[in-house]
């Protein structure tokens, strides 16, 4: 038998904190290294086990002694870092951790909380559950106790079809907070305080925005050919070549055939947000995108372009607000003056480039103000034109993870226009000062009759009920807590739905607590 025991350090947000952990394995015949010696046979595994938890019992103890200021021996003693002791749950109480964390009032220990924490394993019927008065007795009932639950639900993520999983990145879950908790596993009432934690992933296929997220990684593509030098081709979504309808955008053009382009705008223009009013460049950038496979691809298509602008052949019209080199030679060519373009090196690219983002940015004002969620003022940071074309590239994708949230949470959950317009300011402001990053989680607060019919039939993937009695120093919380995941990795559980989780806190003087 082996017995290994260390400190590591684990950095909080906060402070550090010391983890205990003791691992051990047990053959027929074996020694313990500890400071004496144990010769332990198979027989006798209970009580090795017992010596484990008796020993992670003594050195909470001792760290509490450490930190009585009653104790003559230890004057002047430093504040240690909170302690945590990582069981292996073999005793009957299955306790998965202890944990000790000194109070602290002008610089100096005025007690110690102690916590205890048990896992039961996991369950499948709720009657086996521990009862909300068996709880509430547990906790002593100590003065006038109160309690506060809190669940929280998964209402967008990984999906289940015909029994096979459909992995997300992305996720929705609400938590709920209530007081009055009348039993374990109650449903949150209406009453309840709920907050919608939304992280989005782009580039999920259920997304009403893919075709969308398509468009903004060939921009993409572009931008990280320009930056490194070297383009990874997207697989072209169209079988003619980029040449080829290039022309027939300008036949069409030339022919004054409205009929046709209609045909071709239907068939090409289905995304999201999608607009009736593309002009000649945007129309251009739809094809293109969906048939370059090079970048002389992109030269040859430019040059056409140019070419049937110089010598009058088309008249294509665009927007007045758009910026691009392309629509400034359009503006030009009305008058019949066109400037010289050398379309070498990377310019095709920045060409393209431009109209990628002209037309992008449009479609995402489109959206926002037609559903008067924002207004242009809110978003010039988004917008400006006056920085490089990288960090326009970064504005536009953070513009787009904005609309992924506001559509998801408007697609699947069918939130109300008032907190959509609140989720939509939340993220505009989050983003004119932090770098874009999809694993953030934004916050937003709803009603609970918003997504009753969400919640009130499912099983929920956490719950949790606290009693607290006592204020200050003399505070006594017991909390229980029910998951769908197991509390640690270490521990093997048996197959089952909920698994139960017990927090004793205790905030005061002892040698050993014993949990009841």
């Amino acid at each position: 038998n082996t017995c290994t025991c260390g400190f590591k350090w684990m950095f909080s947000i906060n402070q550090p904190v010391f983890i205990y952990q003791v691992v051990s394995t047990y053959s027929h015949e074996s020694k313990v290294n500890t400071s004496k010696t144990f010769t332990i046979s198979s027989k006798q595994r209970c009580v090795s086990n017992n010596f484990l938890f008796s020993f992670c019992r003594q050195l909470l103890s001792l760290y509490t002694l450490s930190q009585n200021p009653g104790v003559s021996a230890v004057d002047n003693k430093p504040i240690l870092h909170p302690l945590w002791v990582r069981c292996d749950m073999s005793d009957p109480a299955g306790t998965a951790w202890f944990g000790a964390e000194p109070v602290c009032v002008s610089n100096k220990v005025a007690g110690v909380k102690l916590y205890s924490i048990t896992c039961k394993g996991s369950t499948v019927e709720k009657k086996s559950l521990v009862t909300l008065e068996e709880l509430k007795q547990m906790h002593k009932n100590r003065h006038h106790s109160s309690s506060v639950s809190g669940a929280r639900f998964s209402l967008f993520g990984s999906t289940v079809v015909e029994n096979t999983t459909i992995e997300s990145q992305s996720s929705v879950t609400v938590d709920f907070k209530w007081s009055h908790v009348e039993s374990i596993l109650e449903i949150p009432p209406l009453s309840s305080t709920a907050t919608l934690n939304i992280k989005v992933v782009c580039g999920d296929m259920r997304s009403p925005m893919f075709e969308m997220y398509r468009e903004l990684e060939f921009l993409q593509t572009l931008a990280n050919g320009l930056k490194t030098g070297e383009t990874e081709w997207m697989e072209p979504l169209e079988s003619t070549s980029a040449v080829n309808l290039t022309k027939l955008l300008c036949f069409h053009l030339l022919l004054k055939t409205p009929k046709l382009k209609q045909e071709a705008d239907t068939s090409i223009f289905n995304s999201f947000l999608e607009r009736g009013d593309l002009d000649f460049a945007e129309q251009l950038w739809v094809r293109m995108r969906k048939s370059v496979t090079s970048y002389q691809d992109i030269g040859d298509c430019l040059k056409l372009v140019i070419e049937a602008l110089r010598y009058g052949d088309i008249k294509p019209w665009i927007h007045r607000d758009s910026s691009s080199s392309l629509s400034k030679l359009i503006l030009q060519s009305y008058h019949q003056q066109i400037d010289h373009v050398s379309l070498t090196g990377i310019t095709p690219v920045i060409m393209l480039l431009e109209v990628g983002l002209d037309k992008m940015r449009k479609d995402y004002i489109n959206y926002l103000i037609g559903e008067e969620l924002t207004t242009l003022n809110q978003m010039y940071y988004y917008l400006s034109t006056e920085v490089d074309v990288q960090e326009q590239v970064i504005r536009l994708r953070k513009l787009h993870h904005l609309l992924e949230i506001i559509v998801t949470c408007g697609t699947f959950l069918g939130l109300p226009y008032d907190r959509q317009f609140v989720l939509t300011q939340s993220c505009l402001n989050h983003y004119k000062t932090s770098t874009y990053d999809e694993e953030h989680e934004f916050k937003l607060q709803i009603k609970p009759a918003l997504i009753s019919h969400f919640y009130q039939k499912e099983h929920p993937i956490l719950w949790g009920v606290e009693i607290s009695s006592g204020q200050g120093l003399r505070e006594v919380r017991t909390s229980l807590q029910l998951s769908d995941k197991p509390l640690v990795d270490h521990v093997i559980f048996e197959t089952g739905d909920l698994y139960v989780h017990l927090t004793v806190y205790l905030q005061c003087w002892t040698g050993i607590y014993t949990h009841h």
